[in-house]
């Protein structure tokens, strides 16, 4: 995701987040730079480094939290200390907000070092990449309920004259996916031509987060909320992740919610609307009660 714009939101995300209540059942230990958690969350989506530690750069976004899972590490091991130490000081020079290492994995020295260097938040979580992240695996959900797929991370957005944004897969990675414990696949080779597309309209930007039991969460789809990309407003919802819930699913029925908003009918309107009517009827009949 782009870097969010919400109404009625200014404060500033920090990597602080990553230390603080709201994520503490992934019991994240901090091991290298303790100085630098001031350091902007701008982007919305998590990331994972591997085209990075393969030399393309271009592909780390700036403010965005970098998961480094087992697959990053292995392949790390495969390279020559020399490039091991100047990949990871190339990306730890960038504007990344942090690094977090999954499953408790040992962390490679060149990585803790480099984090320290450059006051990059380094912590490592015992719970594995698919808890800490599971956004491959519901986008194949939704390939399998008949849904296209444009990209699976890194997506270029370009603005229209006319407003629209439209948002493309970067060549690199067109059609593939990375699905933990089998690799990457080729979405189009595995479902065929009308389980891809080359580019799609953005209309909607739904951001997933953990289920936060203290927090209060929008249950009439009333607070109207936004999301910035290129100066161009698009509707945006958070939907909480809890375990047993089928967030494909949600996804597909908040899509067809709003393209039903886009035709003139809103049910959380329309709900408040027979509220509000019926609340002024039971006034109105009270009122004409003898005293």
């Amino acid at each position: 995701m782009n870097a969010r714009a919400t109404s009625g939101q200014s404060s500033r995300l920090t990597a602080e987040v990553l230390r603080g209540p709201a994520l503490a059942d992934l019991g994240m230990r901090v091991i290298a730079g303790q100085t630098g958690f001031q350091r902007p969350i701008s982007w919305g989506r998590i990331q994972r480094p591997g085209l990075a530690l393969a030399g393309f750069l271009p592909f780390i976004k700036p403010g965005r939290i970098q998961i480094v899972g087992e697959s990053e590490l292995h392949y790390f091991a495969t390279m020559p200390p020399e490039l091991r130490q100047e990949r990871v000081a190339a990306i730890c020079s960038l504007p990344v907000a942090a690094f977090v290492v999954t499953k408790g994995q040992r962390v490679p020295a060149e990585i803790a070092r480099e984090c320290e260097r450059h006051n990059v938040p380094l912590l490592v979580s015992d719970q594995t990449t698919s808890v800490v992240i599971g956004k491959s695996e519901c986008a194949l959900d939704l390939i399998q309920r008949g849904h296209r797929l444009v990209a699976d991370d890194v997506v270029e957005i370009r603005k229209y004259p006319n407003g629209s944004l439209v948002g493309r897969a970067a060549e690199m990675i067109r059609y593939h996916m990375e699905l933990r414990g089998i690799g990457i696949i080729n979405i189009k080779h595995l479902f065929g031509v009308s389980a891809v597309r080359a580019s799609k309209s953005i209309e909607l930007v739904i951001e997933l987060e953990r289920w936060d039991p203290t927090k209060k969460y929008d249950r009439l789809g009333l607070d109207g909320e936004t999301y910035s990309i290129l100066d161009r407003s698009r509707p945006f919802l958070r939907l909480p992740v809890a375990s047993g819930r089928n967030i494909a699913l949600l996804i597909e029925i908040a899509a067809r919610n709003e393209l039903l908003k886009t035709q003139g009918y809103d049910a959380a309107k329309e709900f408040a609307l027979k509220v509000d009517e019926q609340i002024a009827r039971n006034m109105q009949s009270t009122a004409r009660r003898p005293a």
